[in-house]
């Protein structure tokens, strides 16, 4: 609760702060992740293979400076994770994913390009502020899957809550509303817990999906 409180907290001040007195619009935008981690440490750098996973956004968009340039904070819930591991025991093929979900806010600046009088495409990045909600760790195999035993945030348990990160973000808006869009978010935080060494985990996420806005 007191994470949904300073996250809403959060939104508040990014809309009073770069949409003062502007007309403002809204959306929602939905689709699939592929989400995995990124690991470094010393000279060395090693990725997970991507999970699947889902992202749903609420956001406003609020013009600046121009008719072009726009500021889109939000509230987005973010599943993320990472496939650590997939192959084939006794004949049957086995995969071994971790699967988290966060509540972000990001607050992006996005700059809109019309095409004509169909839509108009957009490109925008922005910083995002996530808070670990949940996790879980599966054993899937063919027919069955095992939990693998409960998951924690924390910065003494299996990851720390608290992630900070890049979004960058494409896509294309019809009149209508709907559009499509992608995504990529670059975790900056290092999520190992405490006692994990010189390893640092981050987040890294592709996305794509539809959307609609008023």
């Amino acid at each position: 609760m007191k994470k949904l409180v300073l996250a809403i907290a959060m939104l508040g001040v990014s809309i009073g702060a770069f949409a003062q007195g502007q007309p403002m619009g809204f959306g929602i935008k939905a689709g699939v992740n592929f989400p995995k981690y990124n690991f470094s440490g010393g000279s060395t750098t090693m990725e997970t293979d991507a999970s699947t996973n889902f992202h749903v956004t609420a956001f406003l968009d609020a013009p600046i400076f121009t008719d072009y340039l726009y500021v889109q904070p939000g509230l987005s819930l973010q599943g993320k994770g990472a496939k650590f591991a997939e192959g084939s025991f006794f004949g049957e093929d086995y995969r071994v994913t971790q699967n988290t979900m966060w509540l972000e806010v990001p607050v992006n600046i996005v700059a809109k390009a019309p095409t004509g009088q169909v839509g108009h495409i957009f490109v925008g990045a922005g910083p995002y502020l996530g808070f670990g909600l949940s996790g879980k760790n599966k054993l899937s195999g063919e027919d069955s899957s095992t939990d693998l035993g409960d998951f924690k945030f924390g910065n003494d348990e299996d990851q720390k809550g608290l992630d900070f990160g890049l979004n960058f973000i494409a896509g294309y808006q019809l009149n209508s509303g709907l559009m499509i869009h992608g995504g990529y978010g670059l975790g900056l935080t290092n999520l190992m817990p405490d006692g994990g060494g010189d390893v640092k985990q981050t987040n890294r996420v592709w996305t794509i999906g539809l959307g609609f806005a008023l």
